[in-house]
């Protein structure tokens, strides 16, 4: 159940399909049209849309008007909300990592000193 009043749930929602991830993939390349994104996909046509829905519903993903041309392009702003609240748990395995880091050096400090004696 996703809840709309609660941005990162869709977001990361929209992102939990692999066929979605590799759409944004693409975009993040430049635009491109419904059956640019759906060529390298073994799925039908409407399947890519209600994928593009998703996307465009939890606004990682817009869709402009070129003549009959509806090209789609990535939308980065949802993506950085995603990133700020990874970033509290990078800090975290950051900080375990060096202190991590600080007990393996003082392990091998005290098995070279004991080779030494």
């Amino acid at each position: 159940m996703q809840h709309a009043d609660d941005p990162l749930s869709v977001t990361l929602s929209a992102l939990a399909d692999p066929t979605r991830r590799a759409i944004l993939a693409r975009l993040s390349q430049g635009a491109a049209t419904v059956n640019e994104l759906a060529e390298p996909f073994d799925i039908s046509l409407p399947s890519v849309s209600r994928h593009l829905k998703v996307l465009e519903g939890a606004g990682l993903i817009s869709r402009g008007r070129q003549a009959q041309w509806r090209p789609c392009k990535l939308e980065a702003a949802p993506l950085k909300e995603v990133d700020d609240w990874l970033g509290k748990y990078r800090k975290f395995w950051e900080g375990s990592f060096d202190r991590m880091d600080a007990y393996l050096s003082e392990i091998t400090k005290a098995e070279a000193k004991g080779k030494k004696q």
